[in-house]
C-alpha cells in the first residue's frame, strides 16, 4: 500500500496544494460508460451531469471530457479508483489509472489549468444503487443513471475531504 498514496488515510496535516476556488468534476470510469458529476463553483454540492459512452479506440469520451472541462472551467477532476475491499488492486484499478493518465495528458496538451486526482471509490456504485432504490428508482431505470450517481458519490466524498482537510484529496496524476 505504500506504493499507492491514494490508498492512505492522509489527513489535514498532509502536504498538498491548497485548493483553488472553482468547479470540480467527479468521474466514474467503467468498461462501457463514464459517469460524470460536477460541483457548484464553491465546490460544496455535487450534481449529476451525464453519462458518456466509453470509446477506448478513438478516445471520443476523453475528447468530450476536455470540452466539458474547458466549458465549465473545471479546476480539479477526481477519477474514482476502484480498490477491492481488502485494499488490493484489480484490473479495474489499472484501467482507472490508465484513463486518469490519458485524461491528464489531454488536459496538459490543451493547456488547461486543471489538476487530476485519483480518489478511493470503494463501494461508490453500491452506495449509489442503494440510494436510488431508496428513492424509488426502478431497477430497470437504474442502469441509465447508475454511472452518474456513482460519480456523484465519488465527487461528494472528495468535496467532503477537501472541506475537512483544506487541500485537494487523492493522489495527483501525471500525464501519460
Amino acid at each position: 500500500m505504500a506504493d499507492h498514496p491514494e490508498h492512505d488515510a492522509a489527513g489535514p496535516d498532509s502536504a498538498g496544494p491548497k485548493p483553488r476556488a472553482g468547479v470540480r468534476l467527479g468521474i466514474d470510469v467503467g468498461d462501457a460508460r463514464v459517469g460524470l458529476a460536477a460541483s457548484d463553483p464553491d465546490a460544496l454540492i455535487a450534481t449529476p451531469v451525464m453519462t458518456l459512452r466509453r470509446d477506448p479506440n478513438r478516445s471520443s469520451d476523453l475528447t468530450m471530457l476536455i470540452t466539458i472541462i474547458r466549458d465549465r472551467q473545471v479546476r480539479a477532476v477526481y477519477v474514482g479508483l476502484p480498490i477491492s475491499l481488502s485494499g488490493s488492486e484489480t484490473l479495474s484499478t489499472k484501467k482507472a489509472r490508465d484513463y486518469a493518465g490519458q485524461l491528464a495528458g489531454m488536459i496538459a496538451a490543451a493547456e488547461l489549468p486543471t489538476e487530476v486526482y485519483l480518489i478511493d471509490e470503494r463501494l461508490s456504485t453500491v452506495s449509489a444503487a442503494t440510494k436510488m432504490r431508496a428513492s424509488g428508482v426502478a431497477s430497470k431505470d437504474q442502469r441509465t443513471r447508475i454511472d452518474q450517481a456513482a460519480a456523484v458519490e465519488i465527487l461528494t466524498h472528495a468535496l467532503d475531504l477537501r472541506q475537512s482537510w483544506g487541500r485537494e484529496p487523492g493522489s495527483p496524476v501525471s500525464a501519460t
